[in-house]
């Protein structure tokens, strides 16, 4: 219970299971465990009662970079809730491999990877380097469901 310790000492919650808007129906998993690898369904910022948590709309004219980059972070909470509830145990996960994100940007915006960096950087502090640090990818798209902010999907690898 390493890790959910960590998160009690930054003051930190994870949010329910993601309530999803009227008329949205997922065909797919949000964690699909496969041997010792644990795929994570692209995910965003939750409200702790599993609601939709933004913020909204295109970076930079609609959502500031720091808004972003919360929200990046507060995305990371959200895949630690759905890992939690398929692994059964935070301390499970040996090894973050890969993290793909994706910024809902204004076409140009350049600092895609910054904003991501709200996630890594808060994975990096729970798990340490030799766990935490992981590749990643940070684009900009033209568009994310429910007009999010930030969407991000991972691998990890799991203690089985």
């Amino acid at each position: 219970m390493r890790i959910e310790q960590r998160l009690d000492e930054l003051g930190l919650v994870l949010p329910a299971p993601a309530k999803l808007p009227p008329g949205i129906e997922l065909s797919f998993s949000w964690v699909r465990v496969r041997g010792n690898r644990a795929f994570v369904s692209g995910h965003g910022a939750l409200t702790q009662d599993g609601s939709p948590g933004g913020p909204f709309g295109k970076v930079p004219t609609e959502v500031s970079f720091e808004e972003a980059q919360a929200s990046a972070r507060d995305t990371a909470l959200s895949v630690l809730g759905s890992l939690k509830r398929a692994v059964g145990d935070l301390d499970r996960v040996t090894a973050w491999l890969m993290v793909h994100g994706m910024v809902n940007a204004e076409p140009g915006y350049g600092q895609t990877t910054n904003v991501i960096n709200g996630f890594s950087d808060l994975i990096l502090d729970l798990y340490g380097e030799e766990a935490g640090q992981h590749a990643r990818t940070a684009i900009g798209v033209a568009a994310l469901p429910l007009n999010l902010s930030v969407v991000i999907a991972a691998e990890v690898e799991i203690q089985q």
